[in-house]
């Protein structure tokens, strides 16, 4: 089902890291490994076996597998309650390419987190095992048939009872995610933060693409329409009128300038309650952010949001029942100096930080 990026820790690192060393007396002692650490980091946190991403106190950052934030990799979801997943696909961009390559450059800016959120209270590994569990095999040459292997995928993810947390991959991929969710849970609520609504009905006389996720979500009763949200959108359009669909389905739409130099506190308080205790996702498409701060993206728009913005925005979903999430968009081709992946990486431990098994201390 998924393709591994590496070899995962129960295979251990083998000899590149010196397996063994010299002590006094001339005997010969193992040396502590990346994943010894990790394991033994999870046993000081929790009576229960849970991975525990390495301290840079003790493992160097550029030291380890290129895993989302060192974590463990695996092939299965089993006995996890959340994982982070690639799914490299941008065959359906409508502007600039890259997105395929944004999962190895968020996982590579990764190991810049720790495990502890100091702002908000949350230390998600106590509270879960989480993993890596690689990327989806996608097929780049059929936009259709990679839908099916995600959604095939996310199927047996879900199943399992693990929350699925994504890193793109263009913003198509997030219709078959949904389609797995929703067949678990039912139609869910969404957070949804982007610079354009994605609910075209087709372009190029194609129904799927980038810009039309949303739409074959509603098509297909995926979404509880009261019940979803829409912030950040901006840009010039064809029409004027280019926010009636989505608000003739029920969704409310928060335009770039109502946020513009002020916080989104309330404005996620109104969410919560709008949201209530059902299901929802979480889907964050990076040019929701000013490209001043996230410039490395297939269809920039400018006067975003900030990234404080959207740390209001996603730690608001705190006390939601947050089903799964996404973060995608993201082009390491226009991203030079890897803020973009930077940004998203952080974002992504966010939502780790608000599941709702994670007791804020």
């Amino acid at each position: 089902m998924l393709r591994l990026l590496a070899s995962t820790c129960a295979r251990g690192l083998g000899g590149g890291w010196g397996s063994r060393r010299l002590v006094p007396g001339g005997r010969a002692r193992p040396v502590a490994g990346l994943c010894d650490l990790s394991r033994r980091l999870s046993r000081q946190a929790s009576d229960a076996p849970r991975n525990q991403p390495p301290s840079s106190e003790f493992v160097a950052r550029s030291v380890g597998i290129c895993s989302m934030m060192r974590l463990p990799v695996q092939a299965s979801p089993e006995g996890l309650d959340a994982a982070f997943v690639g799914v490299p696909l941008d065959i359906g961009t409508s502007n600039r390419p890259g997105a395929r390559f944004g999962p190895r450059r968020i996982r590579e800016e990764s190991v810049l987190l720790r495990t502890a959120n100091p702002s908000t209270g949350a230390v998600p590994f106590q509270f879960l095992r989480v993993a890596d569990l690689g990327d989806v095999n996608v097929n780049l040459y059929n936009l259709q048939d990679s839908c099916r292997l995600i959604r095939a995928a996310y199927q047996k993810i879900v199943a399992a009872g693990c929350v699925p947390l994504t890193l793109g991959g263009d913003h198509t991929i997030t219709y078959p995610i949904l389609q797995a969710i929703a067949e678990k849970h039912g139609p869910v609520g969404l957070v949804h933060v982007d610079a354009h609504m994605d609910t075209v009905d087709k372009a190029l006389g194609e129904k799927l693409y980038h810009g039309t996720p949303f739409r074959r979500c509603v098509d297909e009763g995926l979404l509880d329409c009261k019940r979803v949200v829409q912030i950040g959108i901006r840009g010039s359009s064809t029409t004027l009128d280019t926010y009636r669909y989505s608000r003739s389905q029920g969704f409310r739409v928060v335009l770039a300038e109502d946020c513009w130099l002020k916080s989104l506190v309330p404005l996620m308080g109104e969410v919560r309650q709008q949201m209530g205790s059902r299901p929802i996702y979480i889907s964050f498409d990076i040019d929701g952010l000013d490209p001043a701060y996230a410039p490395g993206t297939g269809t920039p728009e400018i006067a975003g949001l900030t990234p404080s913005q959207a740390l209001e925005i996603i730690r608001g979903c705190q006390g939601l029942n947050v089903v799964g999430c996404d973060l995608v968009e993201v082009s390491p081709p226009y991203d030079p100096s890897g803020n973009t992946a930077l940004v998203a990486a952080n974002l992504l431990f966010e939502m780790l930080c608000v599941l709702p098994k994670v007791t804020v201390v």
